[in-house]
């Protein structure tokens, strides 16, 4: 029988059950934690810029004067 634990959370990189007892928690191994960091050393997560759009400041003008 295996003598490991279990929690219930996932790693977010591979998707494995992650150990109790691991170190590297979120993650499941080493090898998880650090294809996280590269993703995040490349840009690989980000939030995406919003472009106001192109009449906002005639908005503003009109909210502002009301």
């Amino acid at each position: 029988s295996n003598s490991s634990k279990f929690n219930k959370d996932k790693c977010p990189v591979c998707g494995n059950l992650i150990p109790d007892d691991s170190k590297f928690y979120p993650f499941c191994s080493q090898r998880c934690k650090q294809v996280d960091l590269g993703i995040w050393f490349t840009g690989g997560y980000s939030i995406p810029a919003v472009e106001p759009p192109d009449d906002l400041d005639t908005l503003t003008n009109i909210l502002e004067d009301g």
